[in-house]
């Protein structure tokens, strides 16, 4: 068998079998298998795509191309959240304490932002000494500890998956379902998880900016997840506006600390919420999702919840006096006119905190976890003319400068709002 073979085939629009992807993911891995073919072999899955079975078979074979945590290991039930990525998309700091406050165990492995979007990990080392890269000994630790733990991946956890990434980054294959699917799903599947639950965002500030690209992407999610034998279940949520009121990565902390403390955004909160009692109920650990849902508003109401995620901070090495770095520069954003917020491009928001140093323009690039926007109107809102839309906080003047007519831009003020679900559909 030769690599040539397999890419021809697949040019052809030919489904792959399960040796073929086997011999390609294994030599890919291992080194035998050049950079060029397999980049070649990506162009030809965005172009001709793969069938379900053969993107079960690439997610397999990605995933145990390195370790899998063994479940026997991990306490309880064990289940995770997998969000695409948006704006001011901060719930899985509040959702993995919270999910292990009602019983479940939360192996959260997580990434770094990517484009305009937050990284998970990104914003918890805005926490003094918050550690993300844990060996597999400390993991497990941490989630016998606390029941949960959000880490990094590991060189071992599916590195067919991180070298394949590199390769899609700068051969414009990024934008393949069948690709984002396994790429997904090897890391999740890989943390030895019985539930899964996908957060599938669609809109200005997402990845995916159709509904209907979301929903192919969200059924090839649950396809191979189930196909695997998960427990699988995704919601479709809009990323039209951001989420909650804050971008920006200790801004973006401290708001889940709200949450936690039993305030915060209402739409951050109820997206929590939902996404948490979807993964109770998946579980079973509860039968429905308003058994699910009263247990929830419990532990964030009783403080179990921040208990926990304290918990996890402090085993993580990260201090709990919460005493984040502050921006030099805290400008308000006046409103252009008096009337109600009809829109926020999520979008804009994301691109104007990315030029204050928020995300990385290049992947070395150093973050700046005090810059970012904060107290943000929010469509349905009323404001006065020179009433502040939201608060911008910055390090370097010049940066402020170039990033303030996007978040100008942004904001629409007109003289009504129709608001939308959130959540616009779930696939299971």
């Amino acid at each position: 068998m030769l690599p040539q073979w397999i890419i021809e085939k697949k040019r052809d629009g030919n489904e792959l079998s399960n040796k073929e992807i086997h011999f390609l993911v294994k030599g890919f891995t291992e080194g035998s298998i050049p950079d060029y073919q397999m980049a070649a072999f990506a162009m030809a899955v965005y172009f001709k795509g793969m069938t379900p079975h053969e993107t079960a078979a690439l997610t397999f074979e990605m995933m145990h191309s390195g370790e899998v945590i063994d479940p026997a290991r991990l306490p309880g039930i064990k289940a995770d959240k997998h969000s695409t990525g948006g704006i001011g998309d901060k719930t899985s700091l509040i959702l993995a304490p919270l999910a292990a406050a009602c019983g479940l165990t939360v192996p959260m492995i997580s990434g770094r932002g990517l484009g305009i979007t937050g990284g998970t990990l990104d914003k918890l080392e805005a926490i003094p000494g918050y550690r993300t890269d844990l060996s597999e000994k400390e993991f497990f630790q941490t989630l016998e500890t606390c029941g949960c733990s959000i880490t990094g991946q590991t060189a071992q956890l599916a590195p067919a998956d991180k070298k394949l990434y590199a390769l899609r980054d700068v051969t414009g294959t990024v934008p393949s379902i069948p690709l984002i699917t396994a790429s997904i799903m090897s890391k999740k599947l890989a943390e030895g998880i019985d539930t899964l639950i996908l957060d599938v965002k669609w809109g200005q500030g997402a990845f995916m900016k159709t509904v209907e690209q979301a929903r192919e992407l969200a059924q090839a999610l649950v396809e191979v997840g189930t196909h695997m034998g998960k427990n699988v279940r995704a919601l479709i949520t809009d990323m039209n506006q951001p989420l909650g009121r804050s971008a920006g990565n200790a801004l973006e902390v401290q708001e889940c600390l709200d949450i936690l403390n039993g305030g915060g955004p209402d739409d951050l909160k109820a997206l929590t919420v939902d996404l948490t009692a979807h993964m109770l109920e998946r579980s079973g650990v509860f039968p429905d999702l308003g058994k699910a849902r009263e247990n929830i508003l419990q532990c964030l109401e009783n403080g179990t919840a921040l208990k926990k995620f304290e918990a996890m901070v402090t085993a993580q090495g990260g201090s709990t006096e919460w005493d984040f770095a502050e921006a030099e520069i805290q400008e308000p954003l006046p409103a252009p006119a008096d009337g109600v917020v009809s829109a926020v491009n999520a979008e804009l928001i994301g691109k104007g905190c990315l030029v204050l140093g928020a995300g990385r323009q290049k992947t070395d690039d150093t973050i700046d976890h005090a810059v970012g926007i904060a107290q943000m109107k929010k469509p349905g809102e009323a404001v006065r003319k020179g009433d502040p839309l939201a608060v911008i906080f910055s390090n370097d003047r010049k940066k402020m400068d170039e990033s303030f007519p996007m978040f100008g831009k942004a904001f629409r003020i007109g003289s009504s709002f129709e608001p939308r679900p959130l959540i616009s559909e779930q696939i299971s």
